[in-house]
């Protein structure tokens, strides 16, 4: 996925540690607020994504950027999000670095606030045309790569 002229995937390193009770403890060293866990390490990255994307809806009701990922460390796991994820939090961080309130992106689209509260959950499925044209009124372009 391309955002402007830099290449963005967004995969967020993790630790994973075993606890007390044999399962596995996972904890993000960027976003603090996402913390799983599972019973196996399948299950705890599996269990991850949710954490992450909880997270993330704390960050955007708070107004706070979402911290990009930091290089994981030789053989350390990460939990990448998907595409139409990451082209919500690059909208939200946009939003945020030009001081663009949902109100002023539903009046730049020409849709009302539900329409733009949808396209900021990362949990609705939202149209990557919605997101694109959100991106355009901002001054960016959005295009999808596959490597």
């Amino acid at each position: 996925m391309f955002f402007g002229e830099s290449t963005v995937m967004l995969s967020y390193p993790v630790n994973l540690e075993l606890d007390t009770n044999n399962s596995y403890l996972v904890t993000f060293p960027d976003i603090p607020e996402a913390i799983s866990a599972g019973d196996d390490e399948d299950e705890a990255l599996l269990n991850a994504l949710d954490a992450l994307e909880s997270a993330i809806e704390i960050y955007f009701d708070e107004k706070r950027q979402l911290p990009m990922p930091s290089k994981p460390k030789k053989g350390q796991p990460v939990v990448i999000l998907p595409a139409l994820v990451v082209s919500k939090v690059l909208l939200a961080n946009e939003m945020l670095r030009q001081g663009v309130r949902k109100a002023e992106l539903a009046r730049r689209l020409n849709v009302h606030m539900p329409q733009v509260d949808r396209l900021l959950n990362p949990r609705h499925s939202s149209k990557l045309e919605a997101i694109e044209a959100a991106l355009l009124t901002l001054g960016k372009r959005l295009s999808i790569s596959v490597a």
